[in-house]
């Protein structure tokens, strides 16, 4: 099975509703960009909604990051690639840009996200098969370089005298 290195979803358009006061993309919508490709990942490895129906098991996201580089505007038109960085047992760690569709950076974001049993709801061990293919994906995207905004922290310098 050939893997995507990295997925890359299909082009999305800045919709009307996202734009705010100050004529650019809100930045909760940067969010809903990241996730509407994420769906797209979590689906290379059998984590769409037919694993939801049929499994009952989902994703929740625990942490997000996301690093807001150029804005956006009504009529901009973007991808968005994602990358396995990490998974154990029951998280998986991934990193995505929003890219515009003339190159540019606009975002990243990086997530981990839980497998969650929705019996409970509670965090639950991904079932081997799942395993099997994000070992498979995280292999794919071994070979890609380590983003540089990946693993960053939030803080202030401060100077010192």
């Amino acid at each position: 099975m050939s893997l995507p290195t990295p997925f890359v979803s299909e082009v999305m358009d800045v919709e009307k509703e996202w734009i705010d006061y100050n004529g650019h993309m809100n930045m909760a919508y940067y969010i809903v960009l990241f996730d509407r490709a994420s769906d797209g990942g979590f689906e290379l490895v059998g984590l769409g909604p037919d694993y939801v129906r049929e499994r009952a098991h989902t994703f929740y996201t625990a942490e997000v990051h996301v690093c807001y580089v150029q804005e956006l505007h009504l009529g901009d038109k973007v991808t968005v690639s994602f990358q396995l960085l990490d998974y154990d047992e029951k998280r998986v760690r991934a990193y995505e840009e929003i890219r515009h569709v003339d190159g540019w950076l606009a975002a990243t974001a990086e997530t981990l996200s839980l497998h969650i049993d929705m019996a409970g709801p509670k965090v639950a061990p991904f079932p081997p098969d799942i395993l099997s293919r994000l070992e498979a994906l995280k292999a794919a995207h071994a070979a890609m370089p380590t983003p540089e905004r990946a693993g960053r922290s939030i803080g202030i310098k401060r100077k010192t005298a």
